[in-house]
């Protein structure tokens, strides 16, 4: 194997010098996918605790690419403008609505600024207000939204720091909020393009493991630690809502900041030196300190230092402190966690984690709550004596949920739930919470009962439900489940228990989604708050239906099948298909054969969507089932390329049993672990006539510390790496396969060069195969003239190479860079 990858190492600096590029301006889809395309997007809602008021957020779908092409810094895992200092890729709303849940139609909000640039919402503790920045192209603002009159105003000029999180925080009497300012002493950057150099750049290893994935991004060298050092610095500012503003703190790398419940006290966490070149900026060191409302310290809670070596497995954690917390039903009182196996997975345990609470002044490591059997996840607090926390352990999918009595950590903790949570026909549902005195949310109690949320996933179909629980026998009462058949119904959130008021929102495939709310204990009470109307009219008539059936080995598999408008189910054509799918790991063939498909989930053609197709002719097999299973000992990898191929004959055995493909014309497509999925398939199989791979990665040898679910080192496995990695492969590849990346790709492990050297691989042996590389993009894609260009570029590759397929087709490689020109 070593002296392969030596020979295509070295057979790759040889074809590197081949080209064959094609100058190509940025193209648009025919008028079937492009109507499709251009349609205005619903609002985004909020609404408030009491149900009395909702707010619209609108959007454009899209950016476009000369929003894309703006400075960017991409430093220690961040993406910076370091002109406007904000989130370079951030979503901006430009327009915002106010309505009543009561009322008819929204009302248009006065004083907004001229071409806005919304985002960071955050909700006054009163809810009579919003806070939000604006970015302009000199940098960010803060203005805040009176919702009981429609009408915003600006508070500060252009001078937020919106690089780090927790940009804005309410003072607990809704008077001022604490953001985060450029410092008065912020220096100018360097221009790492033209600085010039005063030495190399030097990392050492210190004999410690440090088995990190491959995240992107990083600190390269001094030039970089400095850029970022001034881009994380912020003063936080006390900005009243008449727009004075005094200085809270001083300047320092905040990177996280939270008021107490009773707004007495705010835990602010800055980041330290040294910085790091091998981890993004939360792992680098941190310290976390306690302040009263008027900036001056209270205690020192917790110092962590770089985190640049964790112990091997998905479940490795630090020792030390971590994750702290308000409790949310105290005026004061933190909550944190400790590993009690040293944060090894691999370390016997009878629990591994134990919570603990601190009270104020925060001077000690407080008293210990409760001890649990896997990591800890998270609580929901009821009261004095009544709290719920769960854990979970990623290798058996295991999560408990534990009711215990946060005054007395004697009394022993009732598991009350101990499932595996892939097991989503057993999921009892979400926790129902309700407001307190200090605005957090806590558990909805009735006595010593409570309320829960379910999907309602079974093996007939979806209907979700409301249970009211014992929480100290365990049992369940079902209150209501939805009898829907032809629409699907969302239990959004409990808004009033004691009148039985929940918002749902219901849809189906061809119906948008609206909000209702829902009275569970009047049956037919169903009032409708939105009125949304469905933007994709020509896919109206489009069939859709899930369809089940079986892999080779018994394990059933479900998918969503779309059939052209028109389409003559009696006498069926065979059609050319195009099939969508992502793998997914499960311990367990129970788990990885339920259905969570829903043929009234609303058609919603999104910008990655195979959903075009079916206007093109196609029959679509959508969310196709591609579980990869490992039960007991066996790793699901061991066997992963046996069952992608088999869970790919299944599926299009099944359609072709139903009379509707051709099966010499079927393509195959997925993104990220799905182009990786494609990869696999055409080079291990004959079952497609063509491939699409969008943003994969396909030479496993170079993410060597695990990826995806695989937690095994490449020197631990390595014949899983490389008999899982396509590029190891190449000489199969016998099917038209067109790569699609994103220049700026920044997910772990899908560096662009991964589809730059599979191509070139292809290219070298013969392959036929086209590259487009993407200009500015990131690991999802969305600028308007690539979205539109992507989608061109598959319906031509599907139009040529499946549609309109030739028995005998000459082999060929291209290479193409979308371009603005």
């Amino acid at each position: 194997m070593n002296r392969l990858i030596t020979f295509l190492s070295g057979m790759l600096l040889i074809i590197s010098g081949l080209h064959a590029q094609e100058n190509l301006n940025y193209q648009k889809p025919p008028k079937e996918i492009l109507d499709l395309i251009d349609v205005p997007l619903a609002p985004a809602t909020l609404i408030d605790s009491d149900a009395r008021m909702m707010v619209f957020l609108y959007r454009d779908q899209f950016k476009s690419i000369a929003e894309l092409s703006e400075e960017e810094m991409r430093l220690g895992g961040l993406r910076i403008n370091p002109v406007t200092n904000i989130n370079s890729r951030a979503r901006y709303y430009n327009n915002l609505k106010v309505k009543p849940v009561d009322g008819d139609k929204p009302m248009d909000v006065t004083g907004l600024p001229t071409s806005p640039r919304l985002t960071n919402f955050t909700w006054s503790p009163d809810e009579s207000m919003i806070a939000f920045t604006h970015t302009t192209n000199k940098g960010v603002e803060l203005w805040v939204l009176d919702i009981e009159n429609a009408a915003v105003k600006k508070l500060t000029e252009a001078k937020l720091n919106a690089n780090m999180r927790s940009t804005l925080n309410w003072f607990r009497d809704n008077s001022a909020l604490l953001v985060t300012m450029l410092p008065a002493d912020r220096k100018n950057l360097i221009d790492t393009e033209t600085s010039v150099p005063t030495g190399p750049t030097v990392s050492v290893s210190d004999g410690k493991e440090a088995q990190n994935r491959t995240y992107q991004d990083l600190l390269k060298n001094p030039n970089d630690e400095y850029n970022f050092e001034q881009l994380a610095r912020s003063e936080l500012v006390k900005v009243n809502l008449d727009g004075t503003s005094s200085k809270w703190m001083d300047p320092k790398m905040y990177s996280d900041i939270s008021f107490s419940p009773d707004g007495n006290y705010v835990m602010v966490t800055n980041i330290k030196k040294p910085f790091s070149y091998l981890v993004p900026y939360y792992r680098f060191p941190s310290e976390t300190n306690i302040y009263n409302t008027t900036g001056n310290l209270v205690s020192k809670i917790n110092e962590v230092p770089l985190i640049e070596d964790l112990p091997k497995g998905f479940m490795a954690e630090r020792e030390g402190k971590r994750d702290f917390t308000w409790r949310d039903d105290k005026p004061a009182s933190l909550v944190y966690v400790k590993a009690l196996d040293g944060g090894d997975p691999e370390v016997e345990a009878e629990y591994r984690d134990e919570f603990f609470q601190i009270e104020a002044p925060f001077k000690n490591d407080g008293k210990s709550l409760l001890k649990v059997k896997n990591r800890g996840s998270r609580i929901i607090w009821g009261d004095e004596n009544l709290a719920i926390a769960s854990d979970y352990w990623w290798n058996t999918r295991n999560t408990k949920t534990y009711v215990f009595d946060p005054s007395d950590p004697t009394k022993k903790p009732a598991i009350i739930f101990d499932r595996n949570y892939q097991d989503v026909y057993s999921d009892p549902g979400r926790f129902v919470t309700t407001k307190n005195k200090f605005g957090r949310d806590v558990l909805k109690l009735h006595g010593d009962n409570a309320f829960l949320l379910g999907a309602g996933y079974t093996e007939e179909g979806q209907f979700p439900f409301v249970d009211e629980i014992d929480l100290e026998e365990g049992k369940t009462k079902r209150l209501y489940q939805s009898e829907f058949k032809n629409k699907k119904e969302t239990l959004v959130e409990a808004l009033n228990m004691e009148k039985g008021e929940i918002l749902v929102r219901i849809e189906s495939s061809t119906e948008y989604p609206n909000y209702y709310i829902r009275n569970i204990y009047s049956e037919n009470d169903l009032d409708q708050i939105t009125s949304f109307e469905n933007p994709f009219k020509s896919l109206e008539d489009v069939s859709k239906e899930v369809i089940t059936y079986t892999r080779e080995d018994g394990l059933e598999l479900n998918a969503t099948l779309y059939l052209p408008a028109g389409y003559d189910k009696e006498n069926p054509e065979k059609l050319p298909m195009f099939m969508w799918a992502y793998p997914r790991e499960f311990k367990d063939k129970n788990s990885a054969s339920q259905n969570t498909s829903n043929a009234n989930d609303f058609t919603y053609p999104y910008y990655g969507s195979p959903i075009y197709w079916v206007n093109r002719g196609y029959v679509v097999l959508d969310d196709a089932s591609f579980p990869i299973v490992g039960e007991g000992d066996e790793e699901p990898n061991d066997s992963f390329r046996k069952q992608l191929v088999s869970n790919a004959k299944a599926a299009i055995d099944a359609v072709d049993e139903m009379g509707y493909v051709d099966r010499d014309r079927v393509a195959v497509g997925g993104h990220s672990y799905g182009a990786f999925m494609t990869a696999n398939l055409l080079s291990h199989s004959d079952l497609f006539a063509a491939g699409i791979a969008r943003s994969g990665a396909y030479n496993r040898t170079l993410t060597p510390f695990g990826f995806q679910s695989e937690e095994r080192s490449y020197w631990e496995a390595p014949d899983v790496y490389y008999r899982m990695s396509p590029f190891m492969h190449t000489d199969k590849m016998k099917t038209p396969l067109l790569l699609i990346h994103g220049e700026a790709d920044n997910n772990s492990g899908t560096y662009p060069m991964q589809s730059e050297r599979y191509f070139n691989a292809l290219k070298g042996l013969g392959a036929t195969a086209r590259l487009v590389m993407l200009p500015k993009e990131s690991h999802g894609y969305s600028a308007k003239e690539s979205v539109l260009h992507v989608i061109w570029e598959q319906d031509q590759w599907l139009e040529k190479y499946v549609k309109n397929r030739k028995k005998q087709e000459t082999r060929q490689v291209e290479t193409v860079e979308a371009s603005g020109k």
